[in-house]
């Protein structure tokens, strides 16, 4: 079987397993991820075969959509890829990568295990996807889905969460931003996902200046301020 092949197998695969899924992980994300994967993948010494199948397979079965169960994800793409008869060199190499891309890991004190340049690749693409216009609404989708507050004055953010706290966290929505989704920037681990990061950034804060005007029409409250106060 050819590259191509074992690609457009999984993506079959992938678009019919997320069919229904929750918004902000559907197959529009793998799919933007999967592309942005493959921008980033240039000029970068990959597998190129292990950073598709990696962005395709990196959320087949997020935890969070399966009561926090990190285990599934992982053992559901092995599976498929032994169904194709994948090379298991490869097959281990994309199960790794998929153990370790989350953000919530990264918050782990034991720190993650394993690192190489396809996961960075992917969980640089999988990042992106998290943050600029695209990753407010899949912010906001996700905290409908949770039925979440939009915010809320009297909880302020906590940045500096453990990883059980950070799974566990019921918070407004716009504390996500200043626990997760501003801190991405600088945790871009390639040169173009540092730079196609900046923008996206930069378009999160101006929402949130924009934002803090609209709830607080009665005065001007920054994003500095915001962030220091927890307003």
């Amino acid at each position: 079987m050819t590259n191509s092949e074992y690609i457009d197998r999984t993506v079959a695969f992938v678009k019919e397993t997320l069919q229904g899924a929750e918004g902000g992980h559907d197959w529009f994300h793998i799919h933007r991820v999967f592309v942005n994967a493959g921008k980033i993948a240039v000029g970068e010494d990959v597998d190129s075969l292990v950073v598709s199948l990696a962005a395709l397979l990196h959320d087949i079965a997020d935890a969070k959509f399966h009561d926090g169960d990190e285990t599934i994800g992982p053992e559901l793409a092995r599976t498929f890829m032994g169904s194709m008869a994948l090379d298991q060199d490869v097959s281990d190499h994309v199960v790794k990568i998929i153990e370790n891309i989350s953000f919530k890991n990264s918050l782990s004190t034991e720190g993650n295990h394993f690192n190489s340049l396809e996961l960075q690749v992917v969980q640089d693409a999988d990042r992106l996807d998290a943050i600029g216009a695209i990753g407010i609404a899949r912010a906001f989708n996700y905290g409908g889905f949770k039925n979440r507050e939009i915010y809320n004055p009297d909880i302020a953010p906590n940045p500096n969460m453990t990883k059980e706290e950070y799974k566990k966290t019921q918070a407004p929505t716009i504390n996500h931003f200043y626990e997760k989704l501003l801190l991405l920037k600088d945790k871009m681990n390639t040169d173009t996902g540092r730079k196609l990061a900046e923008q996206r950034h930069q378009y999160m804060l101006d929402y949130l200046e924009q934002f803090y005007t609209e709830w607080h029409p009665d005065t001007r409250t920054s994003v500095r301020e915001s962030r220091e106060t927890g307003l």
